[in-house]
């Protein structure tokens, strides 16, 4: 049997640009990505802390440094440009392994810079 669980997430992203007119995913800096862990193409929960949508996806990397957080697709009629959200990973693992699991919590500030991470 496996469990789902929260490996990591990004807290407090601050969104930059919302393109409906795209095939729809999630860009994400790709320095956030990595400190965060999440992969190219891996999927992803948002949740608009705005106004309460959550969504699933897939994350793709957008330039390293920018602070650039983009809603592609669809998804940019439920969040909009200066909404706060956060992305969520998860991973499936053994009731063992998930005793041992600590999520990897990355906090940004209004400018989508590391504030705190664990």
């Amino acid at each position: 049997m496996f469990v789902k669980m929260l490996r990591s997430k990004l807290h407090g992203a601050t969104v930059t640009d919302a393109k409906l007119h795209y095939p729809g995913s999630i860009a994400i800096d790709s320095v956030l990505m990595e400190a965060a862990g999440i992969l190219p193409y891996e999927s992803v929960l948002v949740a608009d802390l705005n106004n309460g949508n959550r969504l699933e996806t897939y994350a793709v990397s957008a330039e390293a440094d920018s602070g650039q957080v983009v809603i592609l697709g669809p998804a940019a009629r439920l969040i909009k440009p200066k909404d706060v959200i956060i992305v969520f990973s998860f991973v499936f693992c053994t009731p063992e392994e998930a005793k041992a699991l600590e999520p990897k919590v990355i906090v940004l500030d209004k400018n989508n810079r590391v504030k705190e991470s664990n």
